[in-house]
């Protein structure tokens, strides 16, 4: 692999020095990613040249939005280009004692920091789709409108889900009030599945690949339950920190359905049958 020229000119002049090693990393499903083993320390290196422009620019602005004082520790964006994304290396550790519970409090410090609006600065990407971050007053109008319509329009259109099911998301969209609990606009990564986390070099929990943004707390505890899911430790701790409404429990597929759809979306009609179970749930 060819390192770009900003890439090794930004080492020689960041006081890194010269690459000497260029070592692959395995985990990633959309990008080659590499350590880079220079004589100074090591940075880590995404590249993709088949990414819309702005990916790698808005990943690295939701990196910096995130690295709140009190918050999961995240790696930070230290270059960046259309094709490639320079990150502080965060090489693992074993976990320490109590991994789990830790990173349940300072998600809840991270939900801590809120915003009059629901939104973000820029539009961004979940996995390879784009995700709109308009500012809007509403979070019932926010999650109905630019989340969940707005995956099962693209579905719809891709012949994914039939006239039926889009009108059942149409039908949930239309509901949320009555299903959902107000809660303000809080800070999130946006994209915390278990493959997101990492031991970090002191072994404690690490963010990374971020969907940032600012929107329900609970949402984003959803997103944790998928695919494997987090200990139960993790919420004890959280909901300590950060108490939530009564029923929040139940109320997680609600907020999942979003990204079921876009699974479907990316990955085809396997999801599809986790799409109608929730939507059976709600409406």
């Amino acid at each position: 692999m060819t390192v770009p020229p900003p890439v090794a000119d930004w080492c020689r002049a960041g006081g890194f020095g010269e690459i000497v090693e260029v070592e692959p990393h395995g985990g990633g499903c959309i990008h080659a990613s590499y350590r880079l083993r220079t004589e100074g320390g090591t940075l880590f290196l995404k590249v993709n040249n088949a990414v819309p422009h702005d990916m790698f620019p808005r990943e690295a602005e939701g990196l910096a939005a995130l690295a709140v004082e009190d918050g999961p520790r995240l790696p930070r964006p230290h270059l960046w280009g259309e094709t490639f994304l320079l990150l502080e290396d965060l090489p693992p550790a074993a976990p320490r004692a109590a991994y789990w519970e830790q990173l349940g409090r300072r998600l809840a410090a991270l939900h801590d920091h809120t915003a009059d609006r629901y939104g973000f600065e820029s539009d961004n990407y979940i996995g390879l789709t784009p995700q709109p971050n308009p500012w809007t007053q509403d979070g019932f109008a926010f999650f109905g409108q630019h989340r969940l319509r707005f995956q099962a329009h693209r579905a719809l259109e891709a012949g994914l889900l039939q006239p039926d099911d889009a009108a059942a998301v149409e039908k949930l969209a239309s509901q949320l009030e009555q299903l959902v609990p107000p809660q303000p606009a809080s800070l999130v990564h946006g994209d915390l599945w278990s493959g997101n986390v990492i031991a970090g070099p002191e072994g404690e929990a690490c963010l990374i690949d971020p969907a940032c943004h600012y929107g329900w707390a609970e949402a984003e505890l959803g997103m944790t339950e998928l695919f494997g899911g987090f200990p139960e430790r993790f919420y004890r701790a959280y909901v300590e920190a950060h108490p939530l409404t009564p029923g929040w429990e139940a109320r997680l597929p609600i907020y999942n359905l979003y990204h079921l759809l876009n699974h479907l979306n990316l990955f085809g009609s396997g999801y599809l049958g986790s799409v109608r179970s929730t939507l059976r749930k709600f409406t």
